[in-house]
């Protein structure tokens, strides 16, 4: 079983940045991707950013792209979402997720999630 704790989130203005982090324990954290997805209210939970288990394959969705950046340390069990140029747009509840077969951009597929930290950004 695996426990995954983001931290990081808060309140900022627009065009300023947050790194988000996301611990886990309890597993082997080299052998899982690493996905970020967040929701805003009323909306359904997105993809936000991807990382395979070496952290040498990444994906960030169109919306986020040229901004936000993921990325690991395995040595760390330690996931981060380093978040620039922050937007209105982009205030959600961020979560981490641990997928065994490897990164992917489907929510169902991921097999562990953490509780969440919000991001709020005004502007």
């Amino acid at each position: 079983q695996v426990q995954l704790v983001e931290s990081g989130g808060g309140l900022v203005q627009a065009g300023n940045s947050l790194r988000l982090s996301c611990a886990a324990s309890g597993g082997t954290f080299s052998s899982y991707g690493m996905g970020w997805f967040r929701q805003a209210p009323g909306l359904e939970r997105e993809f936000v950013a991807g990382i395979s288990r070496s952290g040498t394959s990444t994906r960030t969705t169109d919306s986020v792209k040229g901004r936000f950046t993921i990325s690991r340390d395995n040595a760390k069990n330690t996931v981060y979402l380093q978040m620039n140029s922050l937007k209105p747009e982009d205030t959600a509840v961020y979560y981490c997720a641990a997928d065994r077969a490897g990164w992917s951009q489907v929510t169902q597929k991921y097999n562990y999630w953490g509780q969440g930290t919000q991001v709020t950004v005004s502007a």
